[in-house]
């Protein structure tokens, strides 16, 4: 794919974000379309944000649990950044047009802050534990520039790993304290438990994930920057998000986050 293809969707990609509205699969459009074609549509549609006053914070990797793999028909982990316009503090209340999110699913995540740089590839599970100062646990809301979800890998890629927003929980607790893979998750929605899920679901171990993560973008040289935030993936199948709707989730031994949703 020409260096113009790639600028023509990734700037297709972010009227799409601009205004709320969604696209033809770029899959359908260019059948040969690769993952790096993706990642570079995904780069001129970040570098766009940036040019209009958002600011990167941090990456994020998804698609990695089973449960949300099956529900998305996508068998391997997408990858993306994540802005300054995105983040919400814990117990936000969301505006779904103000936000133009268009067909948004709750996530309950495990958020990593950095302390050192990590540059792949090479990056271990020690790397990636050495190099953080905290986890938190975290609401990501997904949403997809793509009519109906109707993803391919590529297309997840080149939509920023279908970015919407996310909600910080206030807790920040010592990795070298809790076992992650073994940290259970609950997750309810208006009061009701819809989910549980535990940090194994997360490719074994989201330590696992984010240095996948580390080596994936080190391969297109980007590094991980001390002070970011990675989000490493659902522990939970995704839940869709609507007006009126509440979601809380508990991590054992890592503490809470809410997030609520208005029109």
């Amino acid at each position: 794919m020409s260096e113009h293809l790639h600028r023509q969707y990734g700037e297709e990609l972010y009227q799409a974000l601009c205004s709320g509205s969604t696209l033809v699969p770029l899959s359908e459009r260019w059948a040969q379309i690769s993952i790096e074609d993706a990642y570079h549509i995904s780069l001129y549609s970040i570098e766009r944000r940036v040019a209009a006053g958002d600011r990167i914070v941090g990456k994020k990797i998804g698609v990695t649990s089973a449960a949300v793999q099956r529900m998305l028909d996508v068998h391997q982990p997408d990858f993306g950044f994540i802005t300054e316009q995105m983040a919400f503090a814990d117990d936000a209340q969301i505006s779904l047009s103000a936000n133009r999110l268009i067909q948004p699913r709750a996530e309950g995540e495990i958020a990593f802050k950095l302390k050192h740089d990590l540059v792949g590839p090479g990056v271990t599970e020690a790397d990636v534990l050495a190099a953080t100062e905290y986890v938190m646990p975290c609401f990501e809301i997904v949403d997809s520039r793509i009519q109906d979800w109707r993803i391919r890998i590529q297309d997840t890629v080149a939509d920023n790993a279908s970015c919407g927003v996310f909600v910080l929980g206030d807790s920040q607790v010592d990795p070298r304290q809790l076992d992650l893979p073994n940290l259970r998750m609950q997750v309810f929605k208006n009061g009701e438990l819809i989910s549980e899920g535990l940090g194994s679901a997360v490719q074994g171990n989201p330590l696992t994930a984010v240095a996948w993560l580390a080596n994936t973008l080190g391969a297109f040289g980007i590094p991980f920057k001390a002070g970011e935030i990675i989000l490493s993936g659902s522990l939970v199948p995704l839940e869709p998000a609507r007006a009126g709707d509440q979601f809380s989730l508990t991590i054992d031994g890592l503490g809470s986050a809410r997030v609520s949703f208005c029109a």
